[in-house]
């Protein structure tokens, strides 16, 4: 599994334009080339319903 996750669309505009960039405060970050906006994508976990286990 890598290390970054591909988002396929911008969370703020939809966009499919998004490039990889390397920011010093955001590694792994994403930029959106249609608004400009800077973002990470971060999995937090996995949630199963009560009696599912």
């Amino acid at each position: 599994m890598s290390e970054r996750a591909t988002p396929f669309h911008c969370p703020y505009c939809g966009d499919e334009d998004l490039r990889p960039t390397e920011e010093a405060d955001a590694p792994g970050a994403w930029l959106c080339a249609a608004c400009r906006r800077v973002f990470t994508v971060k999995l937090i976990g996995l949630s199963f319903p009560e009696g599912a286990r």
